[in-house]
């Protein structure tokens, strides 16, 4: 799947190029971010105009990572709604897409700020998940081992001989991943931020997601 491999808390995990995360041995993808509905919020709110289509890609996306790992349970990472209105409003196409993505497989959505609230989509609702060794959170807690979690939408930035590029990016070190956001038009924060500085360790990797993953020394 062009991922680059990583191990934590004894779990061999893969960060994949879309910015899906794969834990093979459980046949578990976990994404974070997904933000459906932030079209719909920017209009109800009176925002910047979003093209329309950004939920449908989203899923689109989504639908590619699972069909290409054969995931049998999906993990969101909050935040998969742009706000619990945004969620009542998807659309009957959306919610059928949702349908499907979910038919014979576990899903779990975690709560997250944007979304605190139960949705009537199918699957399950946990604020927090463990599974073996790992805990799936939304948001980073300070000291956590084996935590995978998002919030954050990390960016990293390389400096290539002809330009600098700055990509959606995992942050992984010996403790903790922090996810990208998975969701279209969701932005990002550098990896160079206090937030991110303050929580990652010095030695930790930022693996940029594209067209293969990449991995380098997080920059700060």
């Amino acid at each position: 799947m062009n991922g680059h491999d990583f191990t934590l808390a004894g779990a061999r995990l893969t960060a994949l190029p879309s910015g899906a995360l794969w834990w093979a041995d459980e046949e578990l993808l976990c994404v974070s971010d997904l933000h459906l509905g932030k079209a719909e919020r920017h209009a109800r709110r009176g925002g910047p105009a979003l093209p329309p289509y950004e939920t449908r890609d989203t899923l689109l996306r989504l639908a590619d990572a699972i069909e290409a790992s054969g995931a049998g349970h999906v993990v969101c990472l909050g935040d998969s709604f742009d706000d619990l209105a945004a969620a009542q409003a998807l659309s009957e196409t959306v919610r059928l897409m949702l349908t499907r993505l979910q038919a014979g497989r576990r899903w779990t959505w975690i709560e997250g700020n944007h979304d605190p609230g139960p949705v009537e989509l199918g699957g399950s609702h946990r604020n927090v998940l463990t599974t073996g060794p790992l805990t799936f959170r939304h948001i980073a807690e300070p000291g956590a081992v084996g935590e995978v979690s998002g919030h954050y939408h990390p960016k990293a930035q390389v400096k290539t001989r002809l330009r600098r590029i700055s990509r959606p990016a995992f942050l992984v070190d010996g403790c903790r991943v922090i996810l990208p956001a998975f969701g279209t038009f969701t932005g990002g924060l550098r990896s160079c931020s206090a937030e991110l500085s303050g929580l990652m360790q010095p030695d930790a990797l930022a693996i940029l997601t594209g067209s293969c993953a990449h991995a380098v020394p997080m920059p700060r």
